[in-house]
């Protein structure tokens, strides 16, 4: 990436890694099984979809302890982003990358992660409130009108570089914001053909799961 490369040899090497190694590390807690071991649920691994993000949370124990997780993986991709941009923006933007690829491959769980929607809003927060605003306001648009979480998801991220470059107009970020959105795709190809088959599943806030049926859909978080 264009951003990283210039980063890489316009600042010290010694701040490069911590904003990276920082980012990553704040990514990589799995607030979602982490959340779930203390309510009783045991390895939300082993249940629903078996993916570590809000969503399965909300699948597997309910609203109230989906929320927490959405937004404490919210917050480990904003704090860094928030925290780096103090010194300079160019370190935001690696905080950003190391984050949500901590999310995505955490070294605690054999790097397999969420799908990171939820920590790439944080970061669109970090950078931009009004940013995370208008993606939210997308995500919220979709999901009233598909029921479908992955739809929604796939939506915000699809014209994410869009939105960033009108708010922010900075190219810089764009491309970091692009490259998150690219990943946010590849990690929901599953659910991509489920759309395509229309076999998804549709969000559910109304009851607990345990065991989704066959071909339910995996979190978008």
């Amino acid at each position: 990436m264009t951003v990283l490369i210039f980063t890489l040899t316009s600042h010290p090497l010694q701040l490069v890694l911590l904003a990276l190694l920082g980012g990553y590390l704040s990514g990589s807690v799995p607030y979602g099984l982490i959340l779930s071991r203390l309510a009783g649920l045991g390895d939300i691994r082993k249940s629903g979809s078996g993916n570590i993000g809000a969503t399965n949370v909300l699948r597997v124990g309910g609203k109230k302890l989906a929320a927490v997780t959405l937004v404490l993986d919210a917050l480990k991709g904003a704090i860094p982003v928030i925290v780096a941009r103090q010194v300079h923006l160019d370190y935001a933007m690696l905080a950003a990358l190391g984050a949500f690829l901590g999310h995505l491959f955490p070294v605690w769980l054999k790097f397999k992660g969420g799908k990171g929607v939820a920590t790439a809003l944080g970061i669109c927060f970090g950078f931009s409130p009004l940013l995370g605003l208008a993606m939210c306001a997308v995500w919220m648009i979709v999901a009233a009108l598909s029921q479908y979480s992955s739809a929604s998801a796939l939506s915000a991220f699809g014209i994410s570089p869009l939105l960033t470059m009108l708010i922010t107009k900075n190219m810089q970020m764009t491309v970091v914001i692009f490259f998150i959105a690219l990943l946010v795709w590849i990690r929901h190809h599953e659910n991509i053909r489920r759309l395509a088959k229309g076999t998804e599943s549709k969000i559910n806030f109304n009851k607990k799961k345990d065991a989704p049926p066959a071909g339910d859909t995996p979190p978008a978080a």
